[in-house]
């Protein structure tokens, strides 16, 4: 564990080397923080929660973090440092892992650094703590799983774009796989299939979180697509590394 954690804050102090990470941060605060009040209808609902920023969350993270991990494995094979990485000595699965590790505590940074909504809600009302709490931790979650993704498909590329639109477009399939145009389609031809579209969608399990229900299901779910994506980063790293 202490080589995954060598690699982790490696990983983190290089986000915070460039400017990089301060700009994805501004953006997604000013962003979530007008959506969640303009877009939101935060004061017309006359409701001291954070269910419209909840709402948001995943479309807000199908093109930001694509943004993050695109450069996590692509940026190393086109200057060549993976070779470097992957004769030090560490195991693969530690080197994704520790990757992983830190793209995630960056969102976590980012995700609570928006505390001033919370502290808002609380101010103009009486808000179920526990709830928010719950819809943070599904959030947190929503993020690891979109950045397991985006690790995945930029080890298989040397070009950041293409890591990047090819994150957007998974993600954005299993963000959208349980929204009512889709399983709708869906049940008309085969309704088995509108079911299994629900059962995979991301945005539905962060539903559960917002509304304050932490179910085990959707716990087993984030952990086994986190585990099966980052399976698969190690399986393309340990295939392209002589590339």
């Amino acid at each position: 564990m202490r080589a995954v954690l060598a690699v982790a804050r490696r990983e983190l102090a290089g986000y915070f080397a460039t400017p990089v990470a301060y700009v994805f941060i501004v953006i997604f605060l000013v962003l979530s923080g007008s959506l969640t009040f303009s877009l939101g209808n935060f004061f017309a609902r006359g409701q001291a929660d954070l269910q419209p920023f909840f709402g948001f969350i995943p479309w807000l993270f199908l093109f930001l973090v694509p943004a993050i991990t695109m450069r996590l494995w692509a940026e190393e094979r086109r200057l060549g440092t993976i070779e470097l990485l992957l004769t030090l000595p560490i195991a693969q699965w530690q080197a994704v892992l520790g990757k992983f590790l830190a793209a995630w505590a960056f969102c976590a940074i980012a995700l609570a650094l928006t505390f001033p909504l919370w502290i808002t809600i609380n101010v103009l009302g009486d808000p179920d703590n526990g709830v928010v709490l719950c819809g943070y931790l599904g959030s947190l979650l929503v993020a690891g799983a979109y950045l397991a993704v985006g690790a995945a498909l930029s080890a298989a590329t040397k070009n950041q774009v293409i890591a990047f639109v090819l994150a957007v477009a998974v993600c954005f399939l299993f963000a959208a796989s349980g929204s009512p145009v889709v399983t709708d389609f869906l049940s008309q031809r085969v309704a088995a299939f509108a079911e299994i579209a629900r059962s995979l969608s991301l945005s539905d399990r962060l539903g559960n979180f917002g509304r304050g229900v932490v179910d085990a299901r959707d716990l087993v779910y984030f952990a086994s697509f986190i585990a099966f994506w980052l399976f698969v980063n190690t399986v393309i790293v340990d295939a392209r590394k002589a590339d």
